[in-house]
């Protein structure tokens, strides 16, 4: 009989039964070593590529807090001379206010001695010796004729709508002209508050 050794592996010997020959598994690919080498080669390669990345990420990161911290103190910088402005600008609203309120009183006095003079100019003998104005009331000190011409004042003083009230102090005789009958009178008259 004849044997055709189809596999291509080498006979076994006969005789020698007490071992078995180390069977050997053909491979049509690379070597082991080599294939061990190209993971290793890969993974280093992948290591070093994502440690680039990671890098790179690093850096912008890094020119990226720079460029912060440089428009941080730029801005910080405009925030100051803002701050600055405003504050200038306050003070000047301060200054407006207080010239605008001066114009607002400067023309109170003017209408109260308009006022009281249009009343005595159109009471009959009277006649005014002083004013002195306490804030929220006036007190006028003066001389009349008679009683009926200080009461007329009294209520011309009330109809300029200027007083809330208008009320007599105190009112003496005079003796000093003995042909002529005078009253020296002190008026307080309550300032009425003015409408908006």
């Amino acid at each position: 009989m004849i044997r055709i050794n189809l596999l291509g592996t080498p006979r076994q010997k006969k005789g020698k039964r007490g071992g078995a020959a180390p069977v050997s598994i053909p491979s049509d690919g690379p070597p082991m070593m080599v294939v061990l080498l190209i993971v290793g080669l890969l993974t280093v390669g992948g290591n070093y590529m994502y440690y680039r990345s990671l890098n790179a990420k690093q850096e912008k990161l890094q020119a990226d807090l720079t460029a912060a911290d440089a428009q941080i103190k730029t801005l910080s910088a405009v925030k100051a001379a803002y701050l600055e402005k405003q504050k200038q600008h306050e003070a000047l609203k301060a200054r407006f206010d207080v010239i605008d309120q001066l114009r607002a009183n400067q023309a109170g006095p003017v209408t109260l001695l308009s006022t009281i003079s249009t009343t005595v100019n159109q009471s009959d003998a009277v006649w005014l010796n002083s004013m002195h104005d306490d804030g929220p009331s006036i007190t006028l000190e003066g001389m009349a004729l008679s009683n009926v011409s200080l009461a007329n004042l009294m209520e011309n003083l009330r109809k300029t709508g200027y007083f809330k009230t208008v009320e007599v102090k105190e009112t003496v005789q005079e003796d000093a002209a003995k042909e002529l009958q005078t009253f020296s009178f002190t008026l307080i008259c309550e300032k009425q508050k003015p409408k908006a």
